[in-house]
């Protein structure tokens, strides 16, 4: 339920990738016209399951903030850490109702969702290019999600975090002379979800990837040295190839 947004935002004026591909002739029109309501949600667990933007809206836009869907069955989950940029729809069930699993939300970072309603549904019927790079956002997301599928296949948990960091470093890395630092703040508790692993198994990962020379905890963010894994190199290529 949106009914207490009262706020509104011009979504590609706070994104302007998402119009990137509007001719600059209608640009400022389009600009004025993609405004739609905004939410805000702070820390913590969130019950994005009570948000809805009607049956036939296309959903939540995440313009700022940091995400993480947890899905799981007795005490084990896996994860998907979502973003600036990233399309969702919380209140729309996966697979089959009877399957026992349970699915929570937390909001990592303060998040500014837009309320992407039939109102801008139709409105976008004026820019299907912006149409178009939702659609490229959600292809990404679904890949994504591959990559990470094949990373926790991996069996030695040290190999899971070092991939699992610098494939998330291709979105949220800064580069820098001394490496690559992530500008996401997580938690050896978030890590162990994102790669289907116990807490202190990951905390045992990162020391031994610090022993190594090869991650740094730099004011509660991680700080990358050297390459990236060659294994997470050929997932990520076979994930743009099936995508």
């Amino acid at each position: 339920m949106l009914g207490q947004a009262r706020r509104v935002a011009r979504v590609l004026v706070e994104d302007p990738d998402l119009g990137s591909a509007v001719s600059s002739e209608i640009r400022d029109t389009a600009e004025r016209d993609c405004v739609a309501a905004l939410v805000d949600v702070g820390r913590g667990p969130w019950e994005a399951e009570r948000y809805t933007v009607g049956p036939h809206g296309i959903g939540l836009y995440v313009l700022q903030g940091l995400l993480i869907r947890r899905v799981g069955h007795e005490g084990r989950f896996g994860a998907e850490l979502l973003g600036d940029g990233d399309l969702l729809r919380p209140w729309q069930q996966d697979g089959d109702p009877a399957l026992p699993f349970y699915t929570a939300w937390e909001v990592l970072e303060p998040a500014r969702l837009a309320v992407l309603d039939l109102a801008f549904a139709e409105c976008l019927g004026r820019y299907p290019e912006v149409m178009a790079v939702l659609f490229e956002r959600s292809l990404a997301r679904s890949r994504t999600l591959a990559v990470n599928m094949a990373i926790v296949h991996y069996p030695r948990v040290d190999v899971r975090v070092h991939m699992l960091l610098w494939h998330l470093a291709q979105r949220w890395g800064r580069v820098r002379a001394d490496g690559v630092m992530l500008t996401k703040r997580l938690t050896h508790s978030v890590l162990a979800d994102l790669v289907a692993a116990r807490r202190p198994s990951v905390t045992s990962a990162l020391s031994r990837l610090a022993d190594q020379g090869l991650v740094e905890s730099v004011d509660r963010r991680w700080r990358l040295i050297g390459d990236p894994p060659a294994e997470l190199t050929s997932i990520v290529r076979q994930a743009r190839l099936g995508g």
